[in-house]
């Protein structure tokens, strides 16, 4: 029997070094490993193991998929596998939702220290979990079922199956609550117990477990498809160790983590060592709040690692905090597509590259027992953003990767969870429902191409937006519309993918209210920021329109669309809230797009012509932010844009000197001996040290050395709206911050470098540049 109850610490996760975890495995626990000397295996054998790992951990999705009765999981592909050696170093990831494995090996270490003796690992167990501060899930949503893989009775690996639940209990619909103050205000978090027992499912804790659900035949579904996904993997992984041995499968296991993390090493010491800084925020903490958050990020490279130091980020308070693992699992789900793209995701090697450094207590390394349903697509997803932009700054810098350079994505997602009764046919059927066409989010421009509209979620590579007739199908809502929206996309050179928006109203046989619970953060300061000048992708928006006019659906002769054909009153939903949706009302939604990439005053304006007639920018955005201006016959007019986008820099200037000297000419500058920082800024050696320049006009701006030349940099702070139609006019619904467009530009050609809409007391970008080199 234990000394004590365990404190809240001890229900705690953390990278240890492998000695210090094998002291603390239960010594009636015996594991297969292999010598340093074991891992020599033939190249043929290399790759028919590696690929049938691979090929497994795909036959689990399918095996979910097929099994799971969880629109979630069968419509939008929001889970993930995993198979793990023995002491749970991820060997092989699925191509889902990256976020979900990114502490899947914590919550393996967690067991192996904790289980190990009591109640014991055996052959024939699986573990059930769900507990964020342990990892194998970001919040309470997100259960994870953990089996190990047991061969001539030593523990030789594990397999993984996790996946978001609709419902887990607590009390709102969908297991979010804006306004909890505390996790006992949420579901409830399980840390691992034994839910199968000798190939058996223990029937007393599959109860319990989908007994705190409103949905439990949907969850006890799910739970068993998880079981059944890991119980067909353990079977085929050992009929790959009966064919090649199972030290031969281990030394494969082995040797695809050692050559992924080769591979990422060398990637990384072939770029420029130096440190980059971002900050970004979250806002509104719970229900009531009018706050911004800030999340700090300093990423330093060195030769052939990386540290992430989060220290400065906000006290951890309402519901936007997640504990380390969804830290950590932040970077993970945005270095595995953007810097290791090219690399098998043998995500154990891939991890040792990099170490974080992080405060207690913080709303990205919280405390039990801080609220912590937003974890994910809160500080999670906004820590992986601020990653992403400065992985994208180092990328830029180095020619043979610019390639790699991407602006954010989608920014995070849009959560609105509906819920009621479903009276269709005179029944009475519960259901709960997030909405999912959100994850049709537009990805970042690159340097050399647009961002991908509505493309996905860079974070769940297999993303799917719902078909809307199963959502129709499913729920008693119907769409007015759902379709990609003009003008979300970041303005820039390369403009930034767009995202969507939707319109439900209810099912015309519908009675009754239905609940909603919302949570959107990128309101007012953008999460999906652009880059080198780019501006930001659109505002996050959520309505409902209120007293709408009907018919809108039975005898309508056109169908609504867009919201100035439907009628009714405006109510602007809060970031972190709760409202409720009745029949003669319409729930409008307009999820975060990508940002873009350069100055848009530097785009072609023939691309500009061409995205006109997409519909993916107006007339008025073309003008206004491009600079773009067309004739009677819609063909570009080249004087007037050539006017138009000379009024629209020389109206960036707030120096009355600029006015005066006049603006140096776009040229292409000859700067052969430059080297680049970005799409706009290059140094070049001088007696003086290195000295910053415009690539777009060959300005002399200042010295590189602690990023002295940003002082010399032209800046304006105007109303948000400055940054395009798409952005949101009025951040005092939201917040009381007074929130900025803001600018850093070329003090010669006022060409853009630096553009992103920021509370006003946002820190300039000094700090990106210091130990450049």
């Amino acid at each position: 029997m234990p000394s004590k109850i365990p404190g809240a610490d001890e229900f705690t996760s953390r990278p240890i070094p492998r000695e210090e975890l094998l002291r603390q495995i239960s010594p009636t626990l015996p594991l297969h490993q292999i010598d340093d000397q074991a891992d020599q295996v033939n190249a043929l054998t290399y790759e028919v193991v590696r690929h049938r790992l691979w090929a497994i951990t795909q036959e689990m999705g399918e095996t979910l998929r097929r099994m799971s009765g969880s629109h979630v999981v069968t419509e939008s592909n929001d889970f993930n596998f995993s198979i793990c050696d023995e002491l749970g170093e991820q060997v092989q990831v699925g191509a889902y939702n990256i976020g979900l494995i990114g502490s899947m090996d914590l919550a393996i270490v967690w067991t192996l220290r904790n289980r190990s003796d009591n109640p014991g690992i055996e052959e024939g167990d699986m573990f059930l979990c769900n507990d964020p501060w342990i990892g194998g899930g970001l919040h309470q949503n997100d259960a994870a079922v953990l089996a190990p893989i047991f061969h001539d009775g030593k523990l030789f690996g594990w397999t993984t199956a996790i996946a978001h639940q609709v419902d887990l209990g607590g009390p709102r619909p969908g297991s979010f609550s804006p306004s909890a103050q505390d996790v006992f205000g949420e579901a409830v978090p399980t840390p691992p117990m034994k839910v199968v027992r000798g190939g058996v499912l223990q029937r007393d804790v599959a109860d319990a477990w989908v007994r705190r659900s409103r949905l439990p035949h949907m969850v006890g579904l799910d739970l068993r498809a998880k079981v059944a996904a890991n119980k067909n993997a353990a079977e085929q992984i050992l009929r790959l160790i009966d064919k090649y041995g199972a030290d031969t499968v281990k030394a494969v296991m082995r040797r695809m983590m050692d050559d992924a993390e080769r591979r990422l090493r060398a990637k990384l010491k072939a770029l420029p060592d130096g440190t980059w800084t971002a900050v970004g925020y979250q806002e509104q903490s719970q229900t009531g709040d009018r706050n911004l958050h800030a999340i700090k990020v300093a990423m330093t490279k060195e030769a052939d690692r990386l540290v992430f130091d989060f220290r400065g980020t906000a006290g951890q308070t309402g519901i936007i905090n997640c504990p380390y693992p969804g830290l950590r699992a932040g970077i993970v789900f945005t270095m595995l597509p953007l810097l290791a793209g090219t690399i098998p995701w043998a995500a154990g090697g891939l991890m040792r590259c990099f170490e974080i450094i992080t405060d207690e207590d913080t709303i990205t390394n919280a405390s039990f027992p801080a609220a912590v349903g937003k974890g994910p697509f809160g500080p999670a997803w906004g820590s992986g953003n601020l990653v992403a932009e400065v992985i994208a700054r180092m990328l830029d810098a180095e020619p043979d990767h610019r390639d790699d350079v991407q602006s954010i994505c989608n920014g995070t997602t849009d959560l609105c969870v509906v819920s009621g009764v479903d009276t269709r046919g005179g029944g009475s059927k519960g259901f709960v429902s997030p909405i999912f066409d959100v994850m049709a989010g537009g990805y970042g421009a690159q340097v050399h191409h647009d961002g991908v509209d509505t493309g996905g979620r860079l974070i769940i590579p297999s993303a799917r937006a719902p078909d809307v007739e199963m959502t129709e199908y499913l729920y008693p809502l119907v769409a007015l519309w759902r379709r990609e929206q003009t003008d979300s996309g970041g303005p820039g050179r390369q403009r930034g993918g767009m995202s969507g928006s939707v319109c439900y109203v209810q099912h015309p046989d519908q009675t009754g209210t239905m609940a909603l619970v919302i949570s959107g953060t990128g309101k007012v300061a953008n999460q999906n920021v652009g880059l080198a000048g780019g501006y930001p992708g659109n505002s996050q928006l959520d309505l409902v329109v209120r007293d709408i006019d009907v018919p809108q659906l039975a005898g309508a002769i056109a169908i609504p669309a867009d919201l100035d054909d439907i009628g009714g009153d405006i109510e602007v939903l809060p970031c972190e809230g709760e409202s409720n949706f009745g029949p003669g009302d319409a729930l409008y939604l307009h999820w975060q797009a990508g940002g873009g990439y350069g100055d848009p005053l530097l785009r072609p304006a023939e691309k500009v012509y061409d995205d006109v007639l997409q519909a993916r920018v107006s007339t008025q955005a073309a003008k206004n932010v491009y600079g773009v201006v067309f004739q009677k016959d819609a063909r570009v007019d080249v004087a007037a844009t050539e006017a138009t986008r000379r009024m629209l820099r020389t109206g960036r200037a707030t120096d009355a000197d600029l006015l005066v000297t006049g603006l140096v000419p776009i040229t292409t500058p000859a700067l052969n001996d430059a080297r680049r920082l970005d799409d706009n800024l290059a140094f070049m050696e001088s007696p003086d040290g290195r000295i910053v320049v415009c690539m777009q006009c060959g300005t002399d701006i200042g010295p590189l050395a602690e990023g002295a030349f940003v002082a010399e940099l032209a800046r304006s702070d105007s109303p948000p709206t400055h940054a395009g139609p798409h952005i949101w006019h009025d951040p005092s619904v939201y917040v009381d911050t007074e929130v900025v467009f803001r600018q850093l530009f070329c003090p010669g050609c006022l060409t853009a470098v630096n553009s992103r809409v920021v509370p006003i007391d946002h820190p300039l970008p000094y700090d990106n540049y210091r130990r450049w080199g």
